[in-house]
């Protein structure tokens, strides 16, 4: 849920010239809200894209190396690195696992498979990956205070599950996140997207686990024929 350079520009006072000649200061233009009318970008999609196949990568190394029978998938995370969100944390892992059936958030410090961080950021709050299956959501101050917390924190979390932003959806779509504006404040995936984040942790997950197994194989073959 990025913020808008253009949004967020300032709106000064233009003057007037009255019919006896007088300047006069005109009626402000009220100014938007930061985040919303924002339609993203393509930089943005693939950052999003990027940090769910990290995460996917991440989960899917793990259960190659300590295979269970689990029919969901978990993700670990580590809400440590953002404490003045703990409790929009954690509903919205408690959000995300009463809609799925595939995958479930775990809280977790050892081996998280990604975390969450909190600061001041002109750009709102994001996704981030470093491309090499590490990860974070970032939660700016600003954008939680004028924004519902839980919305904004939901929303972001859904970026590490697969889904793109979708600004110009309703409320009602969590993914459209500040769209719709400030009055909104929706936390909960709708059905198409509580749908395409099974779909993708049952499929998705399933390609990523096959490689990651290919992968260990291929390893322990090379360690095998190396010890002898």
């Amino acid at each position: 849920m990025p913020i808008s350079t253009r949004a967020v520009a300032a709106v000064g006072l233009s003057l007037a010239v009255s019919g006896l000649g007088t300047a006069v200061p005109a009626a402000a233009a009220p100014a938007p809200a930061p985040y919303s009318g924002y339609t993203g970008s393509s930089a943005e999609a693939k950052a999003d894209q990027a940090f769910f196949q990290a995460v996917l990568r991440s989960v899917a190394e793990k259960r190659a190396a300590h295979p269970n029978s689990a029919a969901a998938v978990t993700v670990t995370y580590d809400p440590s690195g953002a404490p003045t969100f703990s409790a929009q944390i954690a509903r919205a892992a408690q959000i995300w696992n009463g809609a799925e059936s595939n995958v479930k958030l775990q809280a977790g410090s050892s081996g998280a498979d990604f975390g969450y961080r909190e600061g001041n950021d002109s750009r709102g709050s994001y996704a981030s990956t470093d491309g090499h299956g590490g990860g974070y959501v970032f939660l700016d101050y600003a954008q939680n205070k004028e924004y519902d917390s839980t919305r904004v924190t939901a929303h972001e979390t859904g970026h590490v599950l697969g889904l793109p932003d979708h600004y110009e959806g309703p409320c009602s779509e969590l993914m459209s996140g500040g769209g719709p504006g400030t009055s909104c404040t929706n936390p909960n995936p709708d059905a198409n997207e509580r749908a395409k984040v099974d779909q993708l942790w049952a499929n998705g997950f399933r390609a990523a686990l096959d490689k990651a197994l290919s992968d260990k194989s291929l390893s322990d073959k090379a360690l095998h024929k190396s010890t002898r």
